[in-house]
């Protein structure tokens, strides 16, 4: 195998023009023509064997995995006298690595799976929009707290992405008409995108799953339509709200027109896109009685007609938490869709709790052929919210992609062992690591990779903290940091001290601060056993949240208090603006990865899984992906109150949130866990923990296994080699058992 990619990347050296493919849509860099004929007569065949991903939201920073750069950089090119790749090459390399299309775990894993339909060779396009200001960018003020800063990013300017051409006018960017009823003048009109198209290329550089980003913001459309294009859950409005669901969800079915695409199955990651499913029904009922249906059809046939439409669509719910269910009042709607569509939510998206509201949930979970939750427990808490849908509803329980995800050091340690020739491809070769638990020698290089993660992170956070320390005076922002206001020589953070890491989105139900709960017992713990601790928090609130912005501002408050309680041995550091390179170097840096949501609100939580990834143990409540990825205590330790499902309250009332009944627990396991990593007869069961994660959890909680398990749903026909594999990774695990 590895051989076979080493002559490969011999033989693209020698040919640097076989790294471009031309099309009528324009020409495209880092595979070769081949590559991109074979992908794009997939998804345009006859048959619809292929699959159409639907998502609000992709994160697929450059920054953290991009093949075709590493291809340049490992075989020394930089230039080529050739200008159209020269220009290419340049933008590889130099371009911004940013594509602030995402906003929290969704999205990120929203790209982790696209990459490994990429890796896997499955015949799959994503639909998705393209926010011009993005999700946002976050200052940080010790005063103020979260401060939302508008981003501007070029996607001209980016590699990897790509304005489609107009195969009839090349000079201008193809661009699709999708129609919109405005209710104010009663009337259709027409809005127009653009569309963008990502290469999500696989390390080997023979395959690729396209990103179609629409992208409103062209002069053409109209205004109020622009407007929506702008930021990533824009939420100043209801109707902005419903706006962008529209947007996407209206623009999937013209997109694969204009495009060609034939996927016979539309999947919805999350319910955001249900509006293609309105669409998908309304095409039907069109088709069957003509220009003239809003008058003829009864509810028996729009009954019918989504009978039909749901053998198309599958479907994956992500939350049971209220506020990740879009409802949208019906007098709000009254204004935005015509009578037919109108009939069609009535019969299909009721909200039982609230008639005056379309439950979008509720339609996506009525037409689909396949849905899923996205972990065992998850599972049963779906079935508890949907007990009407309670049949149909089963577990594919998420992934993270490896090859983004393990850092550089501790992929060489990979390399360095026979056991796991090919992991790169295959994650299932982890499940042989467990005689690692017995090698010295593996054992000492996880370590010595390990401490140089951590260093690497601990450096990036003491440069940030003396960079803000040196901001007081320059900028108006007061340093989120009590760190940064200390002399210089009392800032630094040691690599050598136990570091806990805590990296998501801040919304109230995760309880960022939970475990500072009762200040006085946490840092008695820590002085009482004389062990320090550096505690790094990092994650992003919804602009519109206030609860959750409230807590960064807790996290804030009580650095100082930490502190001084603790005489200096636990120090408390928030590092602001959060993203996936941030993400890559906690999650690989830490020496404990920190989860603790109200059970059984987090649905699955794929952070821990990253951290995981890299032999990283969890302290984590027992919800969502760690109640099948705790194995008994062989990987990390949990803590909280394992409240039966059935029985859960699913609220978010502060009164509900458990804070004191589970900050006691993990105040109960915390001396364990300090003395397992400080004592020095207790340090090999610490990295035995970590071994134990390396061949326990990397061979279930990768997107390599969670796509093998849609595949199922999708019933694709996979040319024998694809066939073969997929059969592997379904081997691994069985979400639903």
């Amino acid at each position: 195998m590895q051989n076979n990619y080493h002559n490969t990347l011999i033989e693209q050296k020698t040919n640097l023009k076989n790294m471009v493919a031309k099309s009528p849509f324009g020409n495209f860099f880092g595979i070769s023509q081949k590559t991109f004929d074979l992908v794009w007569s997939n998804l345009n065949a006859k048959d619809g064997n292929s699959a159409i991903y639907v998502s609000m939201e992709i994160g697929a920073d450059l920054d953290v995995f991009n093949p075709v750069k590493n291809y340049l950089l490992q075989n020394e090119i930089t230039d080529s006298s050739d200008p159209e790749l020269n220009s290419f090459i340049y933008k590889t390399l130099h371009g911004p690595p940013k594509i602030p299309n995402y906003g929290g775990g969704l999205g990120i894993l929203a790209g982790d799976t696209l990459k490994s339909f990429s890796a896997c060779k499955i015949p799959v396009a994503a639909i998705s929009l393209l926010y011009r200001k993005g999700y946002f960018s976050q200052l940080v003020d010790s005063k103020v707290g979260q401060i939302s800063w508008s981003m501007e990013w070029s996607p001209e300017k980016t590699p990897c992405l790509y304005l489609l051409k107009n195969p009839d006018q090349p000079n201008k960017p193809l661009t699709v008409e999708i129609p919109f009823f405005d209710g104010k003048k009663n009337k259709t009109v027409q809005a127009y995108a653009q569309i963008w198209m990502k290469l999500e290329v696989n390390e080997k550089l023979d395959f690729f799953v396209p990103e179609f980003l629409l992208d409103f913001s062209l002069p053409e459309s109209p205004e109020w339509v622009r407007n929506a294009s702008n930021h990533l859950y824009d939420s100043s409005s209801e109707q902005m709200k419903a706006l962008q669901r529209r947007m996407l969800g209206a623009g999937v079915m013209p997109l694969m027109d204009i495009l060609g695409l034939t996927a016979a199955t539309i999947h919805l990651n999350e319910q955001h896109g249900v509006v293609s499913v309105l669409n998908l029904i309304s095409d039907h009922l069109l088709h069957k009685f003509g220009v003239s249906y809003q008058e003829k059809v009864k509810d028996s046939d729009i009954l019918e007609a989504a009978e039909k439409v749901s053998q198309r669509v599958v479907y994956t719910i992500h939350t049971p938490v209220k506020a990740g269910h879009d409802r949208f009042d019906k007098s709000l709607y009254a204004g935005l869709s015509h009578t037919v569509c109108k009939k069609i939510l009535g019969l299909l998206a009721g909200d039982k709790d609230n008639p005056t509201l379309y439950n979008f949930t509720e339609f996506a979970m009525q037409v689909n052929r396949a849905v899923n939750s996205v972990s065992r427990l998850h599972r049963d808490v779906t079935k508890k919210q949907f007990p009407q849908y309670a049949d149909k509803i089963t577990a594919i329980t998420n992934g993270v992609h490896h090859l983004t995800w393990i850092s550089e050091a501790k992929a060489e340690v990979f390399d360095s062992f026979p056991e796991l020739k090919g992991w790169r491809q295959d994650p299932s070769v982890f499940t042989k690591a467990e005689s690692f638990l017995k090698n010295k020698k593996f054992r000492t290089y996880l370590e010595q990779a390990w401490r140089h993660d951590t260093e690497l992170l601990i450096q990036y956070v003491n440069d940030m903290l003396v960079l803000h320390r040196h901001q007081i005076e320059e900028t108006w922002i007061d340093p989120p940091n009590f760190l940064s206001h200390l002399h210089e020589e009392d800032i630094p953070l040691s690599p050598s001290v136990f570091t806990i890491g805590f990296a998501r989105r801040f919304s109230t139900y995760k309880r960022a601060d939970l475990i500072f709960e009762d200040v006085k017992t946490l840092t008695s713990i820590i002085t009482d056993l004389d062990y320090p601790v550096n505690f790094l928090f990092a994650g992003k609130a919804h602009p519109a949240d206030e609860p959750g912005k409230s807590l960064i501002k807790i996290i804030l408050d009580i650095q100082e208090e930490v502190y001084e309680l603790s005489k200096g041995l636990a120090k408390l550091v928030f590092i602001p603006n959060y993203d996936m390179s941030i993400a890559k170097l906690m999650v690989s840096g830490v020496h404990a990865w920190l989860n603790s949501p109200k059970r059984p609100l987090e649905a699955s939580g794929t952070s821990g899984m990253k951290a995981a990834m890299n032999g990283i143990p969890n302290i984590s409540i027992l919800d969502g992906w760690w109640m099948e990825g705790y194995h008994e205590g062989k990987t990390g330790w949990k803590f909280g109150i394992d409240t039966p499902v059935d029985t859960a309250p699913l609220s978010e009332d502060p009164a509900a949130l458990l804070y004191e009944q589970d900050s006691a627990s993990f105040y109960k396991i915390f001396p364990q866990v300090l003395k397992s990593f400080y004592e020095p007869k207790l340090k090999s069961n610490y990295i035995d923990k970590c071994i134990n994660n390396i061949f326990l959890n990397i061979p279930i909680f990768n997107t390599h296994r969670m796509i093998a398990e849609y595949c199922r749903n999708y019933g694709l026909t996979l040319q024998s080699p694809v066939e073969k594999k997929i059969r592997q990774f379904q081997k691994l695990y069985k979400s639903e058992n």
